[in-house]
């Protein structure tokens, strides 16, 4: 590819309010950050309100070189409490918020055409606004786009339907060791995680399916392939956003050309870097 990727993500914007102080994030946005900071033209689709928070999150996207496509609605901007239990984040998230009530505009409709990879998650889809707008926007992609959902369990805001309905839709699929659990209950599925993965990558005909163990290891799989890493030991400052940094970097580093495996051993390395940093967006040296 000779042009840089176009990765765009769509949904929640916001702030986390963690104890050391409000750092901007959004699980979908912060896939952005990362692919930005490695090369890629990344765009947010979101919103906030009219506030002192949504202008700040906005100098906070320009500064990080994020382009986007911000409605500033009539609701308060999105910010979720974060208390962190040994490094490990433990997410409140405050209801009907600007990002609930993100609009379809035809500006979104063409940047999503162009796009490369679309990055979505489940959070973003509580409220019927945004799922309208974000269901619409995946409709409109381009069939070869990555179209790369990370689950993102958080809280309620989840169905089996809504989740079914995200997979077909997409052909990339993220999720951890303690969504697997979820996973098993909600399609009844058997076996090893190793097993559940297989199924998952075939029963909705995935290109790759992304599973993440914490400070243990991470897979990734594709048909006929699949690549294992264990998790580098690092000093862990906390662990926000270190699993959109790992999905940013990995799939950077596919539309830039390289191989499920080098991808994949470039995507370990940045997310082991997010970790000993705080917050979702650290600087990159």
């Amino acid at each position: 590819m000779n042009h840089k990727p176009i990765v765009v993500g769509l949904g929640e914007l916001l702030w986390d309010m963690l104890p050391s102080g409000k750092r901007a994030g959004g699980a979908p946005i912060n896939f952005v950050y990362h692919a930005t900071q490695l090369g890629a033209r990344g765009y947010a689709i979101s919103a906030v309100g009219h506030d002192a928070l949504g202008a700040e999150i906005l100098q906070e996207l320009n500064k990080a070189g994020i382009q986007h496509q911000v409605a500033q609605l009539d609701y308060p901007t999105g910010h979720v409490n974060v208390v962190l239990k040994n490094g490990i984040p433990d997410y409140t998230i405050v209801e009907n918020v600007a990002w609930d009530h993100i609009p379809l505009t035809e500006q979104s409709i063409e940047l999503v055409k162009q796009a490369d990879c679309v990055c979505f998650g489940s959070l973003a889809l509580r409220h019927a606004d945004s799922r309208k707008t974000v269901e619409a926007l995946l409709d409109c992609s381009s069939p070869s786009a990555l179209r790369f959902f990370d689950i993102n369990l958080r809280q309620h805001y989840y169905s089996k339907e809504l989740i079914e309905k995200l997979l077909r839709r997409a052909n990339v699929f993220k999720f951890n060791d303690e969504e697997i659990r979820v996973l098993r209950e909600m399609f009844v599925l058997s076996g090893t995680d190793d097993d559940v993965c297989r199924t998952l990558l075939e029963r909705f005909d995935l290109q790759y399916v992304v599973f993440t163990a914490g400070d243990q290891f991470s897979a990734v799989y594709a048909p006929g392939e699949k690549s294992y890493f264990p998790t580098p030991h690092v000093h862990v400052a906390d662990t926000v956003g270190a699993g959109d940094s790992f999905s940013g970097a990995f799939v950077y580093h596919i539309l830039t050309g390289k191989g499920l495996k080098e991808a994949h051993e470039e995507a370990v390395r940045v997310a082991a870097f997010v970790c000993t940093q705080e917050g979702a967006w650290p600087a990159y040296h």
